[in-house]
């Protein structure tokens, strides 16, 4: 039996939020963030795993960047205004749907839409896994205060190695080469 904090695979869902073109210049590590949530995306599809992905207000914000768009296997996506995208009933039946209750936060700003959100999920009893390099705000002070806030709450920190190997769970397999290659 694994503690109930360690990610498995069966009960996790990716989820990538505002990931949009308007933060491109705006995030100092906008290129690091891309890479780590494109190896997150291709690992959720070599581990089978759900992926949602949410876009604030794309017709002033722009839609998912290209490089996370690529690798984007089957995915569900959802246009949102409000910060929180548990506000909305699609999104929340989506998630519902999947009958998993981990979710592996990525995207920006964690000191707005992410933290609203993950506090939201951890009010509907989700468990939501901050993968912390795969989160951004313009500056760092506001993501240092929105990870503190949001761990505070009860959101697991985790980091991109971590939550790849409590996923995997054993070396050896197939399975860990595929997801090995991806971080190497």
């Amino acid at each position: 039996m694994r503690h109930p904090r360690l990610l498995n695979k069966s009960n996790a869902v990716l989820l990538i939020i505002d990931v949009q073109e308007s933060f491109r210049k705006a995030i100092p590590e906008f290129a690091n963030l891309t890479r780590d949530i494109s190896i997150l995306v291709e690992a959720s599809k070599i581990l089978k795993m759900p992926v949602l992905v949410t876009e604030q207000y794309p017709d002033g914000l722009g839609r998912t960047v290209a490089e996370i768009e690529a690798c984007l296997g089957p995915h569900q996506k959802f246009e949102k205004t409000t910060f929180s995208c548990c506000q909305r009933e699609d999104f929340r039946a989506a998630l519902e749907a999947t009958n998993r209750k981990q979710v592996l936060v990525t995207g920006i700003e964690a000191h707005v839409c992410v933290n609203q959100t993950v506090h939201d999920l951890l009010s509907m009893d989700f468990s939501p896994h901050l993968v912390i390099e795969a989160l951004a705000s313009r500056t760092t002070r506001n993501k240092d205060i929105g990870l503190q806030k949001m761990i505070a709450s009860g959101a697991v920190p985790s980091s991109l190695e971590m939550a790849l190997f409590e996923l995997l769970i054993e070396s050896g397999t197939e399975t860990f080469k595929s997801v090995q290659r991806l971080i190497k």
